[in-house]
């Protein structure tokens, strides 16, 4: 089995995977037809993601006559698949990987969700306002991807995972959304995107005009890294639920999909760990690991994971 996995690692190719880059490394050591699977469902999602965050990067806010062309788009998309009778090429694709994964609608659903509130809402007045958005925007995706990797075969159809999927993928997908927000902050700020929650900014002295500040180059005060160590705090709780997680599914999850699970994991950790709320500037060549660096860390992946 090693030599297989490193078979499959080898075939790589870390410099070009640019959408979803933790995703489609991981799903790399799939069969191809769930590999296959897995693109569909995160192509389709990004689009529809892209739609309502390219309009935000370019205008501050969202006028009434857009919010509703943009709430007919996402009913319609989530109306056509719970229907299945879409008849554009790309949902019709959706729909026959759902049949054919066995996939339940509410990850679709919930992610439609999070992009209404997305048309609605420019950033989230509470913290609770965040994880419950987050449900949609970073569990769902999630659920996606553990679903895929839960599934059993028999007698060439798929048995849905015997787990409870969505309580299982919840902490890893809190873990890596709230290391996605520290590590693209800089960036969310030039798009018009602040994901950093109105009531935490507020209580350390700060708002979204002085984050923007910080986002363009002004130097770092203690506030702004007194909001990045509450990030961080809840983003260890959330890691070591992701560890205790990943460790109960290895009676459910076959060896293929349980190692990727621990590499998607193992790739945010990366930029966990490069955070520094002391003196770090929290800019992207700072928190983004090398390609170099993320195929090193996949290959010991690999490998603590054959040796355990």
């Amino acid at each position: 089995m090693y030599n297989n996995f490193i078979v499959k690692f080898e075939s790589i190719d870390f410099e070009t995977i640019k959408d979803h880059p933790n995703i489609l490394i991981a799903a790399s050591f799939w069969e191809e037809e769930r590999y296959k699977a897995a693109q569909t469902f995160y192509r389709y999602l990004r689009e529809l993601d892209d739609l309502i965050d390219c309009h935000k990067s370019l205008h501050t806010t969202i006028k009434e006559k857009d919010r509703k062309y943009f709430m007919d788009k996402v009913d319609s998309w989530i109306s056509s698949i719970e229907a299945q009778t879409e008849k554009t090429t790309s949902v019709n694709e959706l729909i026959r990987t759902i049949k054919k994964f066995r996939l339940p609608l509410w990850p679709l659903e919930d992610f439609a969700r999070s992009m209404i509130y997305d048309i609605n809402h420019s950033g989230f007045r509470t913290l609770n306002d965040f994880i419950e958005y987050s449900q949609g925007a970073s569990v769902a995706p999630a659920s996606i991807f553990l679903h895929l990797c839960g599934l059993r075969s028999r007698d060439h159809e798929y048995l849905i995972p015997a787990f409870d999927v969505k309580k299982a993928a919840t902490p890893c997908a809190m873990f890596s959304y709230i290391v996605h927000i520290i590590r693209d902050f800089r960036k969310d700020q030039e798009n018009n995107l602040n994901c950093f929650a109105h009531d935490i900014l507020t209580r350390n002295g700060l708002n979204a005009e002085k984050v923007r500040e910080i986002a363009t180059g002004k130097a770092i005060p203690e506030e702004f890294r007194n909001v990045i160590r509450e990030y961080c705090d809840l983003a260890d709780k959330y890691r070591r639920l992701t560890h205790e997680t990943i460790h109960t599914l290895g009676k459910h999850v076959e060896p293929p999909y349980l190692l990727s699970l621990h590499i998607i994991f193992n790739l945010y950790l990366m930029v966990y760990e490069r955070i520094d709320c002391e003196t770090g500037s929290f800019t992207s060549p700072e928190l983004n690991p090398t390609p170099g660096e993320i195929k090193q860390r996949v290959f010991e992946t690999i490998t603590g994971y054959m040796s355990a």
